[in-house]
């Protein structure tokens, strides 16, 4: 892992799945944050998998959890769990967004539909 792999500075990119947000159909499971541009992208559980894809797609290897009262890092290169410093705020979605998410668009069927 590289400095240039985390950014502390950067905000995130908005309060959910930058991808899904921008799909009228698209929502997600739980949420992970880019620690290298603050990307906001859902998790490998969500159908969109977006926060793995922005990984692969740019080679910003370091991820943040993007849920409330989690901290973790996690490294798409070496598939593991890393440390990371404290990161420019907000360090998690808004507590009033459900997750699944975002309100209004999960399906009656989501568990069925989790990867």
């Amino acid at each position: 892992m590289l400095a240039s792999d985390i950014d502390p500075s950067v905000p995130p990119s908005g309060p959910g799945c930058v991808e899904c947000l921008a799909s009228p159909d698209g929502w997600w499971f739980h949420l992970r944050r880019c620690a290298a541009c603050g990307h906001v992208g859902c998790c490998d559980s969500s159908p969109g998998q977006h926060a793995t894809g922005h990984a692969h797609a740019t080679g910003h290897r370091i991820a943040r959890s993007f849920e409330p009262g989690e901290d973790w890092f996690w490294d798409y290169v070496a598939n593991r769990p890393v440390a990371g410093p404290a990161l420019a705020p907000p360090e998690a979605h808004p507590l009033d967004q459900p997750a699944p998410g975002p309100a209004g668009r999960v399906p009656a069927d989501w568990q069925a539909r989790l990867r």
